[in-house]
């Protein structure tokens, strides 16, 4: 996308990162930490960087996790077309779960087989674990972080964790929306 910070791409007149902040208010999720550069100055949202800046994700889940105060974490790509349906999928499983064993470690979809590990919800202490694990390599993949923990999936067969890296993309996403762009 040519280095454009991708959460402030906009559909259906709002930016990404505005329609995920509304969904997780809406929710009553909190606190809700986003980690970069600082891309807006909504009030419901901490802001925090990633040690190196741009150093990919687990640099980011690190630097989110150490504000995080809950016991549990949804980690959230900053480029989803469809954060409600996200955040309301991980949501309704935790609830529909709440009595799961405790060597679960997350609810995380899945999308054509393939982990969609930053559409999840996980046991904070969990993904301490992991990152402590990787005290070393912050430049390391999602899945080589959390690829390890006890997982439980979600298969997703309707394109809900569908997100932009590309304008055809952005494009498919705004005809999906019925969008003009």
């Amino acid at each position: 996308m040519g280095g454009i910070a991708k959460p402030l791409l906009t559909l259906q007149g709002r930016s990404l990162l505005d329609r995920t902040v509304e969904v997780l208010v809406d929710a009553g999720v909190g606190p809700i930490i986003a980690v970069g550069p600082l891309l807006g100055d909504a009030v419901d949202v901490d802001w925090t960087r990633e040690e190196p800046p741009l150093g990919g994700p687990v640099a980011g889940i690190a630097a989110g996790m150490v504000k995080m105060p809950a016991e549990r974490v949804l980690i959230l790509a900053g480029d989803l077309v469809r954060p409600d349906a996200v955040v309301h999928g991980l949501l309704s499983r935790r609830a529909e779960d709440a009595a799961a064993p405790a060597s679960v470690d997350g609810v995380v979809f899945s999308a054509d087989g393939h982990p969609q590990w930053l559409a999840g919800l996980y046991r904070t202490a969990s993904v301490r674990r992991a990152l402590d694990r990787m005290e070393s390599d912050r430049n390391a993949s999602a899945r080589a972080l959390l690829g390890g923990l006890a997982i439980e999936w979600i298969v997703d067969q309707e394109g809900t964790t569908a997100d932009i890296d590309s304008p055809a993309d952005l494009a498919r996403a705004r005809e999906e929306l019925e969008e003009t762009p």
